[in-house]
């Protein structure tokens, strides 16, 4: 080719393939090696260093970010117990700190967050923002202003998510409805938490129901308890195959299915493989975890996320998604080095496959969505956890040395 807007030289990419040349044009992927330009306006050397697909946290409680402060430590306390029994009661403590939402400093918080995000090279997010008669409509109309100002940098879905409930909390339902004729990208939900089965389901079916009305995806956080009996991603999953929305649904923890039987494990699975649904886990958050090695045989997606920072559930948190696959290599016990290049999966292309991104891929003709590592493969990628050298987005440069730059910074 003869024209490139970014060069970039000497690349290593995974597996150890490389060194070679990747162009960067109208933003998207032009060349890779092949016949690549002499020169371009910008060029970066990688000098033998890791360049990939740039990272995707498709799970981060965004409106929450930087609370902890806000609160006491009781919240953490029974999210973390033993068994997570008290899963429950530590969304009634945390929920506390919406008495006090209010759209003027949650933006700023999630403006911190965000360049953080990118700094640490994250491109995408799914973004949740409560929605309930507390929160209201604040967190969510603080992340779809903070999608439009960082729309150059980093791509936002925002969740409309009901906490608290929707049975369990009149008006909830109306307010998620709300939320997504505002804006909002996907519905969201969290239906282990109401106080019957029959509940769950009606919570569920609520959910799905504005899905169908405004022709958006669901995410919901499912049976995030030590509790064997719950079996809302088993009723999630149904009622996708149900309404036709294989394909277009997310879970995220659902922790309870470390507790299952092999036979109500195997009859789930299942079902997920049906419904073409993909399953994101914090490990990092909680004591419980869903079996990844089972799914992974069974070729169900897994992907991982940051989930909170620094708020009434998690103290740490730096959206930084290498650190998030470091603990998790520890957690998961996944240390080979297939184990380590399933984890960088989790993190990129695996990640951006369970946001409903098809075309997140280190390939020519893809978006320039890209990182420049400061680590020669993915095992020190992970033992390290730095910031990148480089982070490109939609084939400009938005962060250079561990300093992202803002969205003023790119107009």
């Amino acid at each position: 080719m003869d024209d490139a807007d970014i060069l970039i030289r000497n690349a290593v990419l995974r597996l150890g393939m490389g060194p070679v040349s990747i162009a960067v044009h109208a933003g998207r992927i032009a060349a890779i090696d092949g016949s690549p330009p002499l020169h371009a306006p910008l060029e970066i050397d990688a000098r033998n260093r890791l360049v990939t697909e740039s990272f995707v946290n498709p799970h981060l409680h965004l409106d929450k970010v930087y609370t902890l402060q806000m609160l006491d430590d009781e919240a953490l306390r029974a999210y973390h117990g033993g068994s997570m029994e008290d899963a429950a009661k530590a969304i009634d403590l945390a929920s506390r700190v919406k008495a006090r939402y209010d759209r003027g400093w949650i933006i700023e918080n999630v403006r911190t967050a965000l360049q953080e995000a990118v700094r640490f090279g994250t491109t995408h997010m799914l973004a949740l923002a409560d929605v309930d008669p507390k929160a209201r409509l604040e967190g969510v109309a603080a992340l779809i202003q903070a999608r439009a100002e960082f729309k150059d940098i980093i791509a936002i879905r925002v969740v409309a998510f009901p906490q608290d409930g929707v049975v369990r909390e009149p008006g909830a339902a109306e307010l998620v409805r709300e939320a997504m004729a505002m804006g909002a990208d996907v519905v969201g939900g969290i239906p282990w938490i109401e106080p019957t089965e029959r509940d769950m389901q009606r919570h569920i079916d609520e959910m799905f129901n504005i899905a169908r009305e405004f022709d958006r995806p669901v995410a919901m956080l499912v049976d995030d308890a030590g509790r064997p009996e719950l079996r809302t991603l088993e009723m999630m999953a149904r009622r996708a195959i149900e309404q036709g929305w294989e394909g277009r649904v997310l879970a995220h923890h659902a922790r309870a299915m470390a507790l299952y039987d092999n036979g109500n494990l195997e009859q789930l699975v299942r079902l997920l493989k049906k419904a073409r649904m993909g399953i994101v886990t914090d490990p990092h958050t909680g004591p419980l975890h869903v079996p990844v090695r089972t799914l992974f045989k069974e070729d169900v997606l897994v992907c991982l996320g940051q989930d909170d920072i620094s708020d009434a559930y998690y103290p740490y948190g730096r959206n930084n998604m290498l650190e998030v696959a470091f603990l998790a290599s520890h957690l998961l016990w996944m240390t080979t080095s297939s184990d380590m290049e399933k984890l960088y999966d989790m993190i990129t292309v695996d990640a951006a496959r369970a946001m409903w991104i098809q075309d997140h891929k280190l390939e020519v003709g893809a978006p320039a969505d890209l990182v420049v590592l400061n680590a020669p493969s993915v095992l020190e990628a992970l033992r390290s956890h730095e910031a990148p050298a480089y982070v490109i987005s939609r084939g400009k440069i938005v962060a250079e040395a561990g300093v992202s730059r803002t969205s003023a910074d790119q107009s």
